[in-house]
C-alpha cells in the first residue's frame, strides 16, 4: 500500500473516532438533561400533592366540629328523659293489713305490693272463709304464714289457705302438738314440702318494703298462749303490733327486753282477755287504735270490761270483728286509713285514724250484709249460711236444715256477696 493510500485510512478513522466522541457526548448531555426534568417533575409533583393534602385537610377540619355537636345534642336529653317515663310507670306501694272476721279466733293478711303473710286463720270451720278471701283477693302465694300458737282458733283453719296458696316460709313457736288441728295443718305444710321454722326473739323478715320484727316469745314456758309469737310489722312511719294470745307473763318478758313495741295499731291480745293488755303494756305500745278480733256472744265474754275500760281510760279508739266485721287498713301516701264491713256503733269506738271515705269504702272491705245498701234491677234476696260461708236462693231446700244462728238475709247483688267470701250454693246455683 503506497503512503498516500495510507494516510488517507488514518484521516477516515480519525474522522469517524470523532463522531463517535461526539455522539457519545450529545448522548450523555441529553441524559443529564433529562434526569434533571425528572427530578424538577418530581419536585412539582411532592409540592402539588403537599398542596392538594393542605387543601383536603382544610374541609375535613371544618365539618368535625359541627358534625360533633349533633349527636351530643341527639344524646344530652336521653338520660334526663329514661327516669321520667319509669317514675310515671312505677306502680304506688301498696300497704295493706286485713284484720278477717273468723268468729272467735284471729286471723290477719299483711299485704306490701306483691309480698304478703298470714297470721293465723281461726277455727278449721273457718277453712272455706280464709280460702275465698285468699282467692278473692287475690293472693295465691304467702311468703309467710305464721301459726302465732297451736290453739285451734288460731291455726284451724290455716288449712284452708294451705288448700289454695303457695307457701314458701311457716313460722310457729313449736315443731309439733298433740292437738289435731295442728297436726292437720303440719299434714298440709307437708304436701308442699315446707316445714316448720321456730323464729326467735330480734329475726326480722322482709315482707316487700315492709320489715316484720319477731318480739317473742322471750322465754318458753308451759302455757301455749304466753309462747305466741309476736309481731310488729312495720311500713314507713307506720307499724302494727300483731301479739297473738299473749298475756301478762309475756307481755313481761318483753317489757324486761327492752323491745320498742309502740304502735301505730295494737291487736289486743287474747281476743281482749282479763288476762292480757296490762296497763304498762298499753301504756308503752301507745297505738292510735286498737283492733279486737272475737266472736259475737262467745262463751268466754271476750273482750272483757277490764280491758275495755283500759282502752276508753287511755282514749283509745276501738275497732271489733264482733261488731264491724273484716277491719282493712291501707296506707295512702303515708297517712293510714281504714275500712270496715258492718255499719259501726260510736258506743264502741271513737273514730282516730282517718276513716276511709264511704263512696270507697267498697274498694276495700267486703259489703255489708245488712246494710240493704245494694239497690236497683239486679239486687236480689239471698239467705245466708254464716257458718259453711254459702248462699243461696230462698226457697233452697238446703234453707230449711240451716240452724238459726246461722242464717241471715241479704238483700244484694251476687257479685257483693262472691267479694264478701261467701261461695254460691251447689244445689241452687243463685
Amino acid at each position: 500500500m503506497s503512503g498516500k493510500t495510507r494516510n488517507k485510512h488514518k484521516g477516515r478513522k480519525g474522522f469517524l473516532l470523532f463522531l463517535c466522541i461526539l455522539i457519545v457526548m450529545l448522548i450523555s448531555g441529553c441524559a443529564r438533561i433529562e434526569k434533571v426534568d425528572v427530578s424538577h417533575g418530581s419536585e412539582t409533583m411532592t409540592a402539588s400533592m403537599a398542596d392538594d393534602s393542605e387543601t383536603k385537610i382544610e374541609p375535613t377540619e371544618e365539618p368535625e366540629p359541627e358534625l360533633t355537636p349533633e349527636p351530643t345534642q341527639e344524646l344530652t336529653p336521653e338520660p334526663t328523659e329514661v327516669p321520667e317515663p319509669a317514675e310515671e310507670a312505677a306502680e304506688p306501694d301498696v300497704f295493706e293489713v286485713h284484720f278477717i272476721d273468723v268468729g272467735q279466733g284471729d286471723a290477719i293478711l299483711v299485704v306490701c305490693n306483691e309480698h304478703a303473710m298470714l297470721v293465723d286463720g281461726g277455727k278449721s270451720k273457718e277453712s272455706d272463709k280464709i280460702y275465698s278471701y285468699l282467692r278473692n283477693h287475690g293472693i295465691d302465694h304467702l311468703d309467710y304464714i305464721v301459726a302465732t300458737h297451736p290453739d285451734a282458733d288460731h291455726v284451724g283453719g290455716l288449712a284452708g289457705a294451705l288448700n289454695y296458696a303457695a307457701v314458701d316460709v311457716a313460722l310457729s313457736p313449736v315443731l309439733d302438738n298433740e292437738t289435731e288441728t295442728f297436726r292437720n295443718y303440719k299434714k298440709y305444710l307437708g304436701r308442699q314440702n315446707v316445714s316448720i321454722t321456730i323464729p326467735e326473739a330480734g329475726d326480722t323478715y322482709a315482707l316487700g318494703n315492709a320489715e316484720v320484727q319477731v318480739l317473742g316469745p322471750r322465754e318458753i314456758v308451759n302455757e301455749d298462749n304466753n309462747n305466741s309469737i309476736v309481731l310488729k310489722v312495720i311500713h314507713g312511719d307506720n307499724s302494727f303490733l300483731l301479739t297473738g294470745d299473749a298475756e301478762e307473763e309475756e307481755e313481761q318478758s318483753i317489757l324486761r327486753s327492752g323491745a320498742d313495741i309502740s304502735s301505730t295499731v295494737l291487736k289486743v291480745a287474747h281476743h281482749g282477755s282479763a288476762y292480757a293488755s296490762s296497763q304498762q303494756w298499753l301504756s308503752k305500745v301507745s297505738p292510735q287504735i286498737a283492733v279486737i278480733s272475737c266472736g259475737s256472744d262467745n262463751e268466754y265474754g271476750h273482750p272483757t270490761e277490764q280491758v275495755l275500760n283500759r282502752l276508753k281510760a287511755m282514749n283509745i279508739p276501738i275497732l271489733r270483728t264482733d261488731m264491724h266485721g273484716d277491719i282493712i287498713f291501707q296506707e295512702v301516701d303515708g297517712e293510714l286509713r281504714y275500712g270496715v264491713a258492718y255499719d259501726t256503733n260510736e258506743d264502741v269506738y271513737t273514730p282516730g285514724i282517718v276513716p276511709v271515705p264511704e263512696e270507697e269504702q267498697k274498694e276495700i272491705t267486703r259489703v255489708n250484709a245488712g246494710s240493704g245498701s245494694s239497690e236497683g234491677t239486679n239486687a236480689q234476696t239471698y239467705i245466708l249460711n254464716t257458718n259453711t260461708m254459702k248462699f243461696h236462693d230462698p226457697d233452697c231446700r238446703s234453707v230449711k236444715q240451716m240452724k238459726d244462728k246461722n242464717k241471715a238475709e241479704f238483700r244484694g247483688t251476687r257479685d257483693e256477696l262472691i267479694a264478701r267470701g261467701y261461695d254460691p250454693c251447689g244445689n241452687c246455683h243463685p
